[in-house]
């Protein structure tokens, strides 16, 4: 998944937002929180991105290879990606999608609904 592609992606996102910060960074947040990073650090580095996860995928997904624990955020159940070796297109939606849905499950019950996204 290319970068522009994370992009599209994430936006199509109800009520998610999006900002560069850290440099070159591509953040996806829901509600101020963030639950997707798509870096472009270093010069010849693959491209990588990374993304929160439950406590069980976090433990499964950092067995794999071209996957490990995302730096500074795997104390908080992140994985870093290597975007080219790692999974597919499709597999990789799906972990955003859970991923927004986990930092969705956090917000406030008032902010949910003021983003549209109430239960």
């Amino acid at each position: 998944m290319t970068r522009e592609e994370f992009d599209v992606y994430c936006g199509g996102l109800k009520a998610a937002t999006h900002v560069i910060q850290w440099g070159n960074a591509s953040v996806w947040k829901i509600g101020g929180k963030i639950f997707a990073i798509y870096p472009k650090w270093g010069k010849g580095e693959h491209e990588k991105l990374s993304f929160k996860c439950s406590d069980l995928t976090y433990t499964i997904l950092c067995e794999q290879p071209h996957i490990i624990p995302a730096p500074y955020l795997a104390r908080a159940k992140w994985v870093q990606i290597d975007a080219e070796k790692a999974m597919s297109d499709e597999a990789i939606e799906d972990y955003i999608n859970a991923a927004y849905t986990i930092i969705t499950g956090k917000l406030t019950k008032i902010l949910r609904k003021e983003l549209g996204i109430a239960d």
